[in-house]
């Protein structure tokens, strides 16, 4: 007890002759010290490759933080063998003899893209490709010149990093495709009939009649008569003739972007009524006219594949049909669908028909027409032939913008009249000054000469 007194005066005292007190410092901070001596550096070594790394320093010890992203092994004091084996990011770290810390390197692991960049080098030359690793992956960046290369870098890069591409190129050149579509449809028609009639008056006011009349309305009659004693007697020659010819001439043109689809219509809308559950009936309408459908590929340089779907329609009502007070027009339809690759400015006739109908018929009196020379006055002769022929054409074109001074419209030069022009010269229109440059030229030709959506 008197021990414990005598301590604690002590201490008292001390406190009041103003010893400064020690501060304790943490037994961790005097356990645990971070060592940093030594250059860090980084070290790329390819997966499933080796490198032989050489220190400045001899060393005693050798530690790899993650055995699973790369091996090491020692060839002696100061060379160091390293194996890359899977993708990623370790620490090696190098002790000398007494213990202390040479240095710590850092060992990236990454696809070994050599021998990946002279594939590419050889399979697509003069491509601006870059190739870099990230993490287990590759990224490939640049500009190539078409979708198809594009498509060939990344099917060569999966064969060396499986489902891990990354893919940041573009495609350069001109990616826009301009398709002119000309339909054209010419039908022909001729049609020929000839007709004889004979017919004979007696004494008493009979009548008989003999021969066969052209069908259809004759255009031409010649009438023979002359009597014999109290008998008359008449021949009536009957012939018809006809021909009609049918052009028609479409020309739809239509822009796309590489890969994208365009449509075009030109016509209308057709109301079909459809009969629905519960007695209802609903309208729906059904396009006619020139459609267009296509999806153009910029394959590679000027080479274009083309889907295509193309068609020209039109309202029939010699073919429709009656549904109680409702009439339904039938509809003339000409289609093609097909897939075509061309170069640029090459044209394809995708389609074409040739129809040709011919039929003729022959009526006369039994006996009399099968008399020479004579049986034709008792024969009607019917003969009508149509011949349809159908092209359509495609030619696809590269085209980049242009300014909106460049292009043309049918509607330039032309300017509603005053009423000075219409009332007194009758004047329905009014030239405008032409623009300059290249819409003012197009401006400048008549009717019949192109227009501004036609670009050389």
């Amino acid at each position: 007890m008197t021990y414990r007194r005598f301590i604690g005066a002590a201490l008292i005292g001390l406190a009041v002759a103003g010893v400064p007190t020690l501060t304790p410092v943490p037994a961790q901070a005097e356990a645990l010290r971070v060592v940093r001596n030594g250059t860090e550096s980084v070290l790329n070594v390819p997966m499933n490759r080796a490198v032989v790394v050489e220190s400045d320093t001899a060393f005693a010890e050798l530690s790899i933080a993650n055995p699973a992203i790369a091996d090491i092994s020692s060839l002696s004091d100061r060379s160091i063998y390293v194996l890359g084996k899977a993708p990623g990011a370790t620490t090696l770290t190098l002790l000398d003899a007494s213990g202390r810390l040479i240095t710590n390197v850092e060992v990236r692991v990454a696809p070994d893209i050599s021998e990946f960049k002279e594939r590419l080098r050889q399979i697509l030359p003069g491509e601006k490709i870059e190739v870099r690793t990230a993490n287990d992956g590759i990224v490939i960046s640049g500009t190539v010149s078409s979708a198809q290369r594009l498509q060939r870098a990344l099917d060569l890069a999966q064969r060396y990093a499986p489902e891990r591409v990354t893919n940041l190129m573009t495609v350069g050149g001109v990616q826009q495709v301009m398709l002119k579509v000309r339909f054209a449809e010419v039908q022909r028609s001729v049609s020929k009939a000839l007709a004889a009639q004979f017919s004979s008056t007696g004494a008493r006011g009979l009548t008989s009649t003999l021969g066969a009349t052209a069908s259809g309305t004759a255009t031409s009659n010649i009438n023979f008569g002359f009597d014999i004693g109290s008998v008359e007697l008449n021949l009536l020659l009957q012939a018809l003739e006809t021909k009609g010819v049918v052009r028609s001439l479409a020309e739809p043109n239509l822009i796309a972007l590489s890969g994208q689809e365009a449509k075009f219509l030109a016509g209308g809308e057709y109301p079909i009524p459809v009969s629905q559950d519960g007695g209802t009936v609903t309208v729906e309408f059904k396009p006619f006219g020139v459609e267009l459908n296509f999806i153009p590929r910029v394959v590679d340089g000027d080479l274009i594949n083309l889907e295509l779907q193309a068609a020209v329609s039109s309202i029939d009502s010699s073919n429709g049909y009656d549904i109680g007070e409702i009439t339904i027009d039938a509809f003339k339809r000409r289609e093609t669908s097909t897939t075509v690759e061309l170069r640029d400015g090459e044209s394809f006739a995708v389609a074409g028909l040739l129809q040709d109908d011919f039929q003729d018929s022959n009526s006369q009196v039994p006996w009399l027409g099968d008399i020479p020379v004579l049986g034709a006055l008792f024969r009607s002769t019917d003969y009508q032939r149509a011949q349809s022929e159908l092209v359509i054409i495609v030619t696809a074109h590269l085209v980049t913008p242009t300014r909106g001074e460049a292009l043309a419209l049918p509607t330039d030069r032309v300017k509603p009249p005053s009423e000075k022009d219409l009332f007194l010269f009758g004047r329905v229109a009014k030239e405008k000054a032409p623009k300059r440059g290249a819409a003012g030229e197009v401006a400048k030709q008549d009717f019949s000469g192109s227009y501004g959506y036609v670009l050389d």
